[in-house]
């Protein structure tokens, strides 16, 4: 009983600092509240499953902070019927919100456990459109755009111009742009014609983009 009153309570302040920022998107907001955060973290981090805080999940890797995570999927403004590409799978929760708001999430990671991982909880939820994938993101998915939204959880040096003809027109993506160590910059491009029109949302701190796959993990 404790628990599910802890996790209403960590729920709503997560509700009140989303509104104190203006991030109140309706459908966007019920897609969180329909995906059991819980069950895509440890039994250690229960308790802290709605802060602002990243946690560690497997393969050294890291999940994003809830109110990140909001303001990414709030940016994208994903539509219904949207393709969405989605590089760093992480613990497949990101996939799992946005696979309520979108027709089809195709989601990569390096790591073949974090794959592996999501998959069962997709399915555990009932979620047939979140495509979890082994794969090298760092230059997207060329041979099966256009994708209507692409999101990466991981930071490029440089605008990644290369994802331009990946994104169909009007398409959106959201990416941060910086080096390796300090802060990035939050880029929300939008295709226009053949080029990105950018407009800078907030700073962040991520991972640089990896390349290739995971051998073992």
């Amino acid at each position: 009983m404790n628990e599910a009153i802890d996790e209403r309570e960590g729920f709503a302040a997560f509700l009140l600092r989303l509104r104190g920022r203006g991030i109140v998107p309706k459908d966007m907001i019920a897609a969180f509240e329909a995906t059991p955060r819980r069950g895509f973290l440890s039994n250690l981090h229960h308790d802290v499953a709605w802060s602002d805080r990243m946690l560690p999940i497997e393969c050294g890797e890291a999940i994003e902070g809830a109110d990140l995570q909001a303001g990414v999927i709030a940016a994208l403004a994903i539509e219904p019927g949207n393709r969405v590409l989605e590089i760093g799978t992480g613990s497949g929760y990101t996939a799992a919100v946005m696979a309520k708001l979108a027709g089809r999430v195709v989601t990569l990671d390096r790591y073949k456990t974090l794959v592996e991982q999501a998959r069962q909880r997709f399915e555990a939820l009932g979620i047939s459109n979140a495509l979890p994938r082994q794969a090298d993101g760092s230059n997207g998915l060329p041979g099966e755009g256009p994708f209507d939204r692409i999101v990466v959880w991981s930071a490029f040096d440089s605008l990644p111009r290369t994802f331009v003809d990946q994104l169909s027109s009007g398409g959106i993506m959201i990416a941060p742009i910086g080096p390796e160590e300090g802060e990035q910059v939050l880029a929300r491009l939008t295709k226009i014609g053949s080029r990105f029109e950018r407009e800078d949302i907030g700073t962040v701190r991520l991972q640089p983009i990896g390349r290739g796959v995971a051998k073992v993990i």
